[in-house]
């Protein structure tokens, strides 16, 4: 949802945003571009880039904000720019230029991380087999053992079923850390562009998506 703020008479006001809207707004309507720092500009200690690298990409966009930095023909908002340049900063430590990937590709989608709701692990053959009485689990030969049926012994194959988890417990918790990864990502990039206060025309407010969904509220 957006909400305006009241600002003093005769200025704008500004839109306020939560930072998961604000992302898609500048990835999915203005089409801002992820401009990543060469490897070369990595510093030692391997904390990404910051708001130091931030504020040289906004001033760099003081002279160009009338016609866009990337787009030709067409105007890509000022603060589209910035929230661009704060993703091309993730630090190493919340997963450096992966992640910048990750978080402009999903808000260009429109798209919130896979986390696989609803997903529960089934206990189910490895492989089925189809014939006229419908499917049947495949077996395989495990040992044979000597029983002693109507008075004689005969020797008979031990057939089992292999089995599987679908989807595995590990997918899934997979799925779940990857959203977790994100959504300290995107806690990291509300709290840069609310300490930067580079942004002109947008407010981004505390809104976060939840950051256990899976998780009962």
């Amino acid at each position: 949802m957006t909400v305006h703020r009241s600002t003093p008479r005769g200025s704008k006001p500004k839109r306020a945003l939560g930072v998961q809207a604000a992302l898609q707004w500048a990835f999915r309507v203005e089409k801002a571009q992820l401009e990543l720092p060469p490897p070369k500009d990595v510093t030692e200690e391997g904390f990404g880039f910051g708001l130091e690298y931030v504020l040289l990409q906004r001033a760099a966009l003081g002279c160009q904000v009338d016609g866009g930095q990337h787009k030709l023909g067409s105007y890509t908002h000022a603060d589209a720019e910035v929230i661009a340049a704060t993703v091309a900063g993730m630090p190493d430590a919340l997963g450096g230029k992966r992640m910048a990937i990750r978080v402009a590709e999903l808000a260009r989608a429109g798209l919130t991380p896979d986390w696989m709701p609803g997903a529960v692990p089934r206990c189910v053959p490895v492989e089925t087999r189809c014939n006229q009485h419908g499917e049947r689990a495949t077996t395989v030969v495990v040992g044979v053992e000597r029983i002693l049926y109507r008075g004689r012994w005969r020797t008979v194959e031990v057939l089992a079923c292999t089995v599987t988890w679908r989807p595995h417990p590990e997918q899934i918790a997979s799925a779940r850390r990857g959203y977790e990864d994100w959504w300290q990502a995107l806690d990291w990039m509300r709290d840069g562009l609310v300490a930067g206060g580079m942004l002109r025309e947008m407010e981004v407010t505390a809104a976060m998506p939840r950051v256990r969904p899976w998780q009962p509220r």
